[in-house]
């Protein structure tokens, strides 16, 4: 199977290939930074209200941003905005290990997370937009599949060691990782030369993504899946990623915590090699419903059952989430023409994002309120009520992947 890969699918790309192996180092050094990043900064005086905080410094400005970057990508080349963006984060990621390291003042981190944010914003249209340049049409849905299967192995392996590292010698070594694997990735980038890239316009930016706009909103089967994640990603960010950490660290610790995110990454990976080889009748009807499936672990966290329960629900979460993302780019890729494709992943990172801050500011204090385990079972119903509600749109319910591939015609 490994060497039909490399002959015929995605992998006989060489732009692909360094490409994938860039993506993959890069990966697995960012697997590592939520474990680490989240028990330090807990271990500092009001850590539980800072963490919440940090992660919106982060996905604030990425959200703000991510607009001007998706135009910039479907304006310029995309190669080199991804490479000054690997470099950008392997910056910041070597100063955030140094604040942890040394025991600084954690508020330190904040500027960094800003920077983290806006290269973000770059980074991600660009990604997303580039596969159908290094690889051909009918090998795109191969391509996203080989890149979630690295992010899969790599959520395996990061979120373990970082748990050992914080248990032993500290978590600022992970984030040291993370930084170190920007550099290498910047390295593979510059053997991916795109074979042509948009010529400039006479066009502003300003009418560029009104362009994208009026693409975005007149697709009703892109912006009521992009609205239900919105929703869902704002209980995911919040009750997950804040509230998570902190239920772990008062009951099963960071060692078990770790080991919950990597086992969830195993159903990730199990899912990533198994789209390698099926294609899905309806993509965007599969996606829904497989993403409704990582609710479950939020409300196996809320009701305290014990650690095993939640490693079978998180490894399960892990499969929808893959299969649903897989499905959700694929689609996007084959669907959007070459040159709005950047800009309208833009718009949908910034419909699914915006709420993000919301959900990380308010986990806290909601919980506070209402308690920490209430909050999980509640936020695990509703994310999956609101990843059910596009299926009321015939076009996600009916659209085939032939279907999907005639709307670039």
């Amino acid at each position: 199977m490994v060497k039909s890969l490399f002959k015929t699918g995605a992998l006989s790309s060489s732009l692909f290939r360094w490409f994938y192996w860039g993506r993959t180092v890069s990966l697995f050094g960012s697997a590592m930074t939520p474990v680490a990043l989240a028990f330090a900064v807990l271990q500092a005086r009001q850590g539980q209200n800072l963490l919440g905080y940090i992660l919106a410094a982060e996905i604030l400005p990425n959200v703000l941003m991510v607009l001007i970057g998706g135009s910039i990508a479907d304006r310029y080349r995309r190669d080199r905005l991804i490479f000054l963006s690997n470099l950008g984060s392997g910056l910041s990621q070597t100063g955030i290990a140094a604040i942890v390291l040394i025991g600084a003042n954690p508020y330190w981190i904040f500027p960094l997370a800003i920077v983290n944010g806006v290269l973000g914003a770059f980074t991600s249209p660009a990604m997303r937009g580039i596969i159908p340049e290094i690889v051909n049409s009918k090998d795109i849905k191969q391509a996203n599949s080989l890149l979630n299967t690295s992010r899969s192995a790599a959520k395996i392996v990061g979120p373990t060691v970082a748990g050992v590292l914080v248990a032993t010698v500290g978590g600022g070594w992970g984030i040291a990782i993370d930084a170190a694997s920007f550099f290498i990735a910047a390295v593979c980038l510059t053997r991916v030369r795109i074979p042509s890239h948009p010529s400039v316009t006479d066009s502003s930016l300003i009418q560029e993504m009104r362009e994208g706009w009026s693409y975005f909103r007149r697709r009703r089967w892109i912006w009521s899946i992009t609205g239900a994640f919105a929703l869902m990603n704002a209980v995911q960010m919040g009750v997950w990623q804040v509230l998570g950490p902190i239920i772990a660290k008062n009951t099963f610790g960071s060692a078990g915590w770790g080991l919950t995110l990597g086992i969830k990454a195993v159903g990730l990976l199990i899912a990533s090699l198994a789209m390698l080889r099926f294609q899905l009748r309806r993509p965007l009807r599969d996606c829904m419903i497989a993403v409704a499936v990582s609710g479950i672990p939020m409300i196996v966290l809320g009701q305290g059952y014990a650690l095993p329960y939640l490693i079978i629900a998180a490894a399960l979460a892990g499969a929808g989430q893959t299969i649903s993302g897989i499905a959700w780019d694929t689609s996007l890729q084959q669907a959007v023409p070459r040159d709005k494709l950047s800009r309208v992943c833009a718009f949908d990172d910034f419909g699914s994002y915006i709420t993000i801050p919301i959900g990380e500011i308010l986990a806290v204090p909601l919980a506070d309120i209402f308690g920490y385990h209430t909050v999980a079972t509640v936020g695990g119903i509703v994310f999956i009520v609101a990843s059910l509600l596009p299926l009321s749109e015939r076009l996600v319910r009916q659209m085939t992947p032939e279907n999907i591939r005639s709307l670039n015609l």
